[in-house]
């Protein structure tokens, strides 16, 4: 039994059974009026279709009608097993496959579904063992090869999947979704030139699954032939229209290409699709700013957020917004929003600190820039905004702390060595302030040209050029 549910030869096959609601009908009105003799066989194949057509509570009532009559029968049990796995009754499912084994011990067909409902409960040794029993009477049986890869790998063990995915192909060439599953496993591994290998050859067999097109563009996507993975997703949307996630990665791939006003309308029909995709609103207004529509990027951030009113990165990024507006109040209350739904997120406290500078509240905002520092303390730029807001509050002494981190991080740092000069010749430590002014100059000598314009009177100083040792 295939496990793989593939979208589109339901509706394909939907096209000759749109009467089933009719038909459901009918057969009800014939067991009322106790004709059901005379219809087994169509009942049966009611059953079948309620089985493939998801149909589950009616195939269900029929299945129970028929065993009324039939105890004894096997094919009924195990499809009424069938039917209460796909309710999600799993346990009521496996006492059904275990009445039609009871009755038909070797049927493999019945060992292969009873091995699902199994592992839907999680009990994955039971359904194993499932398994095993099917190819010890079939050695040869591709079904019980292709469900314990789907047992691995539904365990997050793809690469003891694989092995049983290529025996079913080795078996049968044409299981065709075992190329899909296959394609799953090997992107999983990172092994993207297999994976674009399993899903191409699915799409040979099924060239009008949206699902294998997606993710063929998405593997496209993660080797970086984008115009390649947009192809793909044009196809898995000219398949399936309300394919959101095909739309919603389109609309990022292209804004990966710059082709902006593509992506917007690729945003706008996932929200079409889905009113309350948050990210869709997210990546939609992250696209505006990109273009410099800032009033639009507001409005859809705001969106996200209405959709998810914990969404860290929308409050940070409507901040930033708010920043570029000149609103600084309202980014200020964004900034501080973030940081209470993500204390640690050193982002945020950046962000903080930037706007307090801008507002000249640098006490506030050295404090910003210190919690930012804390949770990332090789954050080269952290360290340098902070040294400079020492800096311009006089604190000195912290200022030339600061700017030490800065050099731990960065030796070459000519911009922190040269400030650390200017303060110690602030606090009379001249040979200091000389030892750090000849080390920027070293690793930068257009710092000198820096200092010259800023000291224009200590340049032609005899002492100056005989501390410094050029005289």
């Amino acid at each position: 039994m295939s496990l793989f549910d593939s979208e589109y030869s339901q509706e394909d096959n939907f096209g000759a059974s749109e009467n089933l609601e009719e038909e459901i009908r009918e057969c009800k009105a014939i067991l009322e009026n106790g004709y059901i003799y005379d219809s087994i066989e169509r009942i049966e194949d009611l059953i079948q279709d309620c089985i493939d057509f998801i149909k589950f509570e009616d195939g269900l009532y029929f299945t129970d009608k028929l065993l009324e009559i039939f105890p004894y029968n096997s094919e009924l049990w195990l499809k009424k097993g069938i039917l209460l796995n796909g309710l999600m009754k799993f346990e009521e499912a496996i006492d059904s496959f275990e009445k039609a084994l009871s009755l038909n011990p070797n049927d493999t067909e019945t060992l292969v579904d009873k091995s699902a409902a199994e592992e839907n409960m999680g009990l994955y040794q039971q359904a194993e063992e499932s398994l095993r029993k099917v190819l010890d009477i079939d050695p040869e049986n591709e079904d019980a090869f292709f469900s314990l890869g789907l047992l691995y790998q539904r365990q997050f063990k793809y690469a003891e999947a694989i092995p049983y995915f290529e025996r079913a192909i080795k078996i049968d060439p044409d299981y065709v979704e075992v190329y899909y599953e296959l394609g799953f496993c090997y992107e999983a591994l990172n092994n993207f030139d297999k994976a674009l290998e399993a899903y191409e050859k699915f799409l040979d067999f099924d060239p009008y699954n949206a699902s294998g097109w997606y993710n063929k563009g998405i593997i496209l996507v993660k080797t970086g032939k984008l115009e390649e993975a947009v192809n793909c997703f044009d196809l898995a949307t000219s398949v399936r229209d309300d394919f959101a996630s095909a739309w919603y990665n389109k609309g990022n791939t292209l804004a990966d290409l710059g082709k902006y006003q593509q992506a917007i309308e690729c945003f706008h029909k996932v929200i079409e699709i889905d009113p309350y995709d948050e990210t869709a609103f997210y990546n939609l207004a992250s696209v505006y700013e990109e273009i410099g529509e800032l009033q639009q990027a507001v409005k859809y951030y705001s969106k996200a957020i209405e959709s998810d009113e914990e969404y860290f990165e929308a409050y940070l990024a409507r901040g930033y917004c708010y920043d570029s507006l000149g609103k600084y109040q309202l980014a200020l209350r964004d900034f501080n929003k973030a940081i209470s739904i993500s204390s640690d997120d050193p982002d945020a406290w950046r962000a903080k600190a930037d706007l307090e500078y801008s507002l000249g509240h640098l006490e506030e905002s050295i404090k910003s820039y210190l919690e930012a520092a804390r949770l990332q303390p090789d954050g080269y730029d952290i360290w340098y905004n902070l040294a400079e807001t020492y800096y311009e509050a006089n604190k000195w002494l912290n200022a030339l702390e600061a700017y030490d981190q800065c050099l731990r991080i960065n030796p070459k740092d000519s911009n922190s060595m040269y400030s650390k000069a200017k303060i110690n010749f602030i606090l009379h430590r001249t040979q200091e302030a000389i030892d750090c002014l000849r080390k920027a100059f070293e690793i930068n000598p257009d710092i000198r040209n820096e200092f010259e314009n800023e000291y224009p009177d200590i340049k032609t100083s005899k002492l100056f050029k005989r501390l410094l040792g050029e005289i």
